[in-house]
């Protein structure tokens, strides 16, 4: 499974259009609004590169409203869950 994070930057008055838009598509699991200089963010899970490859540029970003994007793919997840179960001492 690969998990990929992407980055957008949207005209403002779409923001909510384009959000919708994105959540409807298959493999992005969640979008989030944000502050800073995007202004939403795509959490896509799929099965590799080719697939993530199409979500981006064949669906993603021919949507219209979107001035700019950032892709960054994860290489291991760290939660705190993971963390404690890593450094447990067996004293369950």
């Amino acid at each position: 499974m690969l998990t990929a994070f992407v980055s957008l930057k949207v005209r403002q008055d779409s923001v909510n259009e384009i959000a919708s838009q994105l959540a409807a598509i298959n493999g992005v699991s969640e979008v989030y609004s944000i502050a800073g200089r995007f202004d939403l963010t795509a959490i896509i899970r799929v099965r590799d590169c080719e697939d993530l490859a199409d979500i981006v540029t064949n669906k993603m970003l021919k949507l219209d409203g979107i001035i700019d994007s950032e892709t960054q793919i994860a290489f291991r997840v760290h939660s705190k869950h993971d963390l404690e179960s890593m450094f447990s001492l067996g004293d369950d």
